[in-house]
C-alpha cells in the first residue's frame, strides 16, 4: 500500500509545477545514456547553459543562508541552467509559493519568476516559467537523468521510458535539490524543490542537479510565502558554458 506522502505526491508535483502542456514547447528528441554525448547535447539543446563540473550556489531566506551544491557531471543541462539563471538574478525576490510538509514533510517548491510581483494572484503562482529576454520565448529543459553506471544521461524519458532498470546517480534523498516539472517530460524552466525527507519514489522521473550541504535546518523552518532574499554563485562559475 502506497504512503499517504505518495498518494500526495502523485496530484502535487503536477498540480504544483503545471504551467500549462499546451505552452511547452520543450524538445522530444529523446537521446539514451548510450549514446548521449557533450557534441550531441550541445547540438540539440544549443540554447541551454551547460556546467561542465560543479558550483556553489547560496540562498539566502529569512536572513539565512542555505548552501547548494550543484552537480554539473550527472546533470550538465539541468545544472547550468539553474547557475546561469541564479547569475542573472532571476531567484532574487521571488517565493516558496508551495510548502508541503502535512502528513510527512515533502518538499518546498519555488523559483516562478512570477512570485517577484506581489499583485500576481496566489492560485497563479506554480505556473510561470522563465522567459529568455533575447527569444522572448521560454526556456524548458529536457528531462535529464543519469543511471548508476552510465557515462551519459537519458534525455526526455523517464528511466521507466527509457527501459532503465537501474537508480539515478543523484537520488531523492533529504537535501536533494530537482527541478519541478509537469507531466510532459520536457516541460521544467525555472521552478525548483527541495526535498525535506528520503523521496525515493521519486527517483527516475524527476531530475536531481544539486543537495543542500549546510544548512537544511533553515530550509525545514521555510514557510509558504517566505522570499529568496538573495541568489549568489560563491564557486564555480567558471564553469558555466553559456550558448
Amino acid at each position: 500500500m502506497r504512503s499517504l506522502i505518495q498518494v500526495a505526491a502523485q496530484g502535487l508535483l503536477i498540480g504544483l509545477v503545471a504551467w500549462g502542456l499546451v505552452a511547452c514547447s520543450g524538445s522530444t528528441t529523446s537521446l539514451s545514456a548510450a549514446n548521449a554525448n557533450p557534441e550531441d547535447v550541445g547540438r540539440l539543446y544549443p540554447d541551454i547553459p551547460r556546467l561542465e563540473g560543479n558550483a556553489t550556489v547560496v540562498l539566502t531566506v529569512n536572513n539565512q543562508p542555505i548552501e547548494i551544491e550543484v552537480l554539473g557531471k550527472d546533470a550538465p543541462l539541468t545544472a547550468g541552467n539553474f547557475v546561469d539563471l541564479v547569475s542573472k538574478g532571476v531567484y532574487d525576490g521571488t517565493s516558496f509559493h508551495r510548502v508541503v510538509k502535512e502528513p510527512q514533510p515533502f518538499v518546498v517548491q519555488g523559483g516562478d519568476p512570477q512570485s517577484k510581483d506581489p499583485k500576481v494572484p496566489a492560485q497563479q503562482l506554480g505556473t510561470g516559467s522563465y522567459q529568455d529576454p533575447n527569444t522572448k520565448q521560454p526556456r524548458y529543459l529536457p528531462l535529464e537523468i543519469t543511471p548508476e553506471g552510465a557515462s551519459q544521461p537519458v534525455y526526455s524519458r523517464t528511466l521507466e521510458q527509457a527501459s532503465v532498470s537501474r537508480p539515478p546517480k543523484l537520488r531523492h534523498q533529504r537535501g536533494a535539490v530537482a527541478m519541478a516539472r509537469a507531466s510532459f517530460p520536457d516541460s521544467a524552466s525555472s521552478q525548483f524543490y527541495i526535498a525535506l525527507s528520503d523521496l525515493g519514489f521519486l527517483d527516475g522521473n524527476y531530475a536531481v542537479f544539486g543537495y543542500v550541504r549546510s544548512d537544511m535546518t533553515v530550509v525545514d523552518r521555510i514557510k509558504q510565502g517566505d522570499r529568496i532574499q538573495s541568489a549568489k554563485v560563491t564557486a564555480g562559475l567558471d564553469n558555466l558554458k553559456r550558448p
